[in-house]
């Protein structure tokens, strides 16, 4: 898809696979609006053409060319579909290229995803993956074929320490890709969805209020894995991995900046623990992170995820699960919830 609206319009919201090449800039279209509210609309138009000039007008096109040469499919829009995507269409025909506009824009799209992400939710049954964290739940969903990973949507990991180093979506953008994502699986003809046992938000992210419903109105698979595991899947996805995405993001200053976010989490977490787990907990990770003795920084951070599990994480997930009506419907390994998905699906 070709976005033609300003930058700042394609930041607060956009659609998966666009690309934003926008006929006015930011400045331009503050002016063009200031224009239209005073003098109507074609005061405005005439504006926004003295803005843009010959010059301008030969550059967008150039822009527009390229991307379309590489997508020669793609469709046009503005915000609703209007001016700006009508005069981008025009100009391209100029230069021999006929494209498509969505018709009503951005603004109609987005209320086609959200009645539809609203819909499928409401028709697709749903089977919700639960278990105590480190359990490999995320693991285990993209082992299955008819899942959708709501924190891969979201880009968090639905914890206290579950930010990502790139940033979340936008809260209208997480519903944009979640409505994808429903369209797909019903497309796809699947029965059913899996999907993990979920709060309504995942980090900043809010999965609307009826869809969420929605989706949690289905039957649960508890997943379980030995505390030894956990602890290790916990650690190799909060420690090992995190610490090489903030490597790769901010180079040498990626472990400094890894233990202050993490530091950052714990003091979130500080009421619940209480003082005396906080302050217990908060030495053992201080301790892990200040030794250069590689065996011993992971047995201690190793430590540190076991007291967080059992004196946070295991206390509050048993409490989730029992004031939950979700009806449960299997309990297993990931080799066992795997075989018994598949002869569901047969």
């Amino acid at each position: 898809m070709l976005d033609v609206r300003a930058d700042i319009e394609y930041v607060k919201g956009a659609f998966e696979h666009s690309t934003n090449i926008p006929i006015l800039s930011d400045a331009e279209r503050h002016l063009v609006g200031t224009e239209y509210k005073k003098n109507g609309n074609a005061a405005a138009v005439l504006l926004a053409q003295n803005l843009i000039k010959e010059e301008g007008k030969q550059v967008r096109v150039k822009q527009w060319l390229e991307y379309l040469a590489e997508h020669p499919n793609a469709l046009l829009y503005c915000f609703r579909g209007g001016q700006r995507s009508g005069i981008a269409q025009s100009w391209l025909k100029e230069a021999g290229v006929n494209i498509v506009r969505l018709n009503g824009g951005y603004k109609a799209f987005r209320t086609f995803l959200m009645d539809e992400s609203l819909r499928i939710s409401k028709e697709t049954k749903t089977i919700i993956i639960g278990g105590y964290t480190g359990s490999g739940k995320t693991i285990l969903l993209n082992k299955i074929k008819n899942s959708i990973d709501l924190e891969g949507i979201a880009n968090h990991k639905g914890s206290s320490f579950g930010n990502n180093v790139s940033i979340q979506p936008s809260q209208i953008n997480f519903e944009n890709n979640l409505a994808y994502e429903l369209i797909k699986s019903q497309a796809k003809r699947y029965k059913e969805v899996v999907i993990e046992h979920e709060s309504h938000n995942i980090g900043r992210a809010f999965i609307p209020k009826e869809v969420y419903t929605n989706l949690m109105d289905g039957e649960m698979i508890i997943l379980e894995r030995p505390i030894a595991q956990r602890i290790d899947v916990s650690y190799d996805e909060y420690v090992i991995k995190a610490q090489e995405d903030y490597i790769a993001t901010y180079g040498g200053e990626g472990i400094p900046k890894w233990v202050e976010d993490v530091s950052k989490g714990l003091s979130k977490i500080k009421k619940r623990l209480g003082d005396e787990n906080y302050t217990n907990i908060n030495i053992i990770f201080t301790d892990a992170s200040n030794t250069d003795d590689k065996a011993l920084k992971e047995e201690m951070y190793k430590k540190f995820i076991g007291e967080l599990l059992e004196k946070y994480y295991d206390p509050m997930y048993q409490f989730q699960i029992d004031k939950t009506t979700i009806p449960l419907l299997f309990k297993g390994s990931e080799e066992e919830i795997i075989e018994f998905l598949e002869k569901r699906a047969s």
